[in-house]
C-alpha cells in the first residue's frame, strides 16, 4: 500500500492511530482506551496513559496494516478542542513523525472531523449534524466556509452526563451502554410504559441545551425507589428527544433536509431511531457512520487532513501548538 495519510486522535480517553488513502478510502483505526478505576477522567492520567502506549500502539497498527513509513504522505492530528495535557501527546507524537520521516504535518479540528468521517461514509452532501459525546454535544450547519454553531450544551456534554449518572449508581465507565441496555430492557418488560411516573426536567432552552438538572433529577428518582432500568429509560427518552428537537429546528431553519449524528452516543440505537422518526415525518432523512467511525478515532482525523491537504492547507511547527478551547466554527472550511 502507498500514498495514505495518518491520523491520530488524543483528545481524551482515547488514542487512536488511523489511515485513509488518497481516495478517501477509510480504513480501521488501531486505538488504546483509558479506564479510571473510579471517578471520571483526569487529563494528566489519561495523557500518561497515552504516553506508555504511544509506541507499542504505533508499530501494532502499522503492522496490522502492513504499513511502512514510505507509504505515509502526511500525518493529521487532533489539535483541539479537547484535554490539554491528552491533545499535546498525539501533537507530540506527530510532530516527531513529521520530522523523521519529513512529511508535511497539519491540525485538524476534532469536531469538524466527526462531520467528514461522517459525510464520507454515509453518502450525505450537506446535513446538519447532531454531535453528540461526552464532552460536546453541538447542533451544526455549514454556511459561508464555516460550520456554524446552532445550538449546544449550556452546561455539561451529553456523555459526560450519561456517565456521570451511571457513576452514581455503581457502572463504570463508560457508562452510555449499560445505561442503554437497561433502557431497552424496562421497554422490552413493560409494554406501554408511560413518562408520567419518572418526568425529568426537559433541557431545550432556546436553541440550546441543558443536561445537569436532568442528571441531578435522574439521581433523585433512584433516591425515591424507582427502579433502575425506568430511570435509564427516562433519562434517555428526556434528553434523546431535547436533542432531536433542537436539530429539527436547525433543519428548519437552514433548509436542510439531512441530519448526520456524530459522537460516542450517536452509537445508541434509541437516538437513531428518534432521529428517523423525526426526519421521516419532514420528508428528510438521517444519517450516521459505522460505530468505529462514531467513537473518536484516527481515521476521522486522517480523513479531514486529506481533505484538508487537498485544499492547500498544512501546518507549520511554530502553527502546531494545540487549541484546548478550539471553537467547531473556529475552522475555516477550504474543502467541497
Amino acid at each position: 500500500m502507498s500514498a495514505v495519510i495518518l491520523g491520530i486522535e488524543s483528545t481524551a480517553h482515547t488514542l487512536s492511530f488511523g489511515f485513509v488513502d488518497v481516495e478517501g478510502v477509510a480504513y480501521p483505526s488501531e486505538s488504546a482506551l483509558f479506564k479510571p478505576k473510579e471517578g471520571g477522567i483526569h487529563p494528566r492520567e489519561a495523557a500518561d496513559h497515552h504516553s506508555k502506549v504511544a509506541g507499542e500502539l504505533l508499530k501494532r497498527f502499522m503492522e496490522t496494516h502492513e504499513l511502512s513509513r514510505r507509504d505515509i504522505d502526511a500525518v493529521a492530528f487532533s489539535q483541539g478542542p479537547g484535554l490539554g495535557p491528552c491533545l499535546r501527546v498525539g501533537a507530540s507524537v506527530a510532530r516527531s513523525l513529521s520530522h523523521s520521516w519529513n512529511i508535511p504535518l497539519v491540525g485538524v479540528n476534532h469536531c469538524v472531523a466527526h462531520i467528514e468521517i461522517g459525510r464520507s461514509q454515509t453518502g450525505c452532501d450537506d446535513p446538519v449534524l447532531l454531535y453528540v459525546s461526552g464532552g460536546n454535544t453541538q447542533v451544526i450547519a455549514r454556511a459561508n466556509k464555516r460550520y456554524r454553531v446552532l445550538g449546544e450544551t449550556l452546561d455539561i456534554g451529553i456523555g459526560n452526563m450519561l456517565d456521570k449518572f451511571a457513576r452514581s449508581q455503581g457502572i463504570p465507565f463508560p457508562g452510555g451502554p449499560k445505561i442503554e441496555r437497561l433502557a431497552a430492557a424496562w421497554t422490552a418488560d413493560t409494554p406501554g410504559a408511560e413518562l408520567s411516573g419518572v418526568s425529568l426536567p426537559y433541557g431545550v432552552q432556546g436553541m440550546d441545551l441543558a443536561f445537569s438538572g436532568i442528571l441531578t433529577a435522574a439521581q433523585q428518582k433512584t433516591l425515591d425507589g424507582n427502579p433502575l432500568r425506568e430511570v435509564c429509560w427516562s433519562l434517555q427518552e428526556h434528553s434523546f428527544a431535547a436533542c432531536v428537537e433542537v436539530a429539527e429546528r436547525a433543519m428548519a431553519h437552514t433548509g436542510k433536509d439531512e441530519l448526520l449524528l456524530g459522537g460516542g452516543v450517536a452509537c445508541n440505537e434509541r437516538l437513531r431511531e428518534m432521529s428517523q422518526i423525526m426526519c421521516g415525518e419532514r420528508g428528510g432523512e438521517s444519517f450516521w457512520p459505522a460505530r468505529p467511525f462514531c467513537v473518536d478515532n484516527g481515521t476521522m482525523i486522517a480523513e479531514l487532513g486529506r481533505r484538508m491537504i487537498d485544499s492547500g492547507t498544512v501546518t507549520s511547527l511554530t502553527n502546531s501548538a494545540v487549541s484546548p478551547g478550539l471553537r467547531t466554527d473556529h475552522t475555516i472550511v477550504t474543502w467541497d
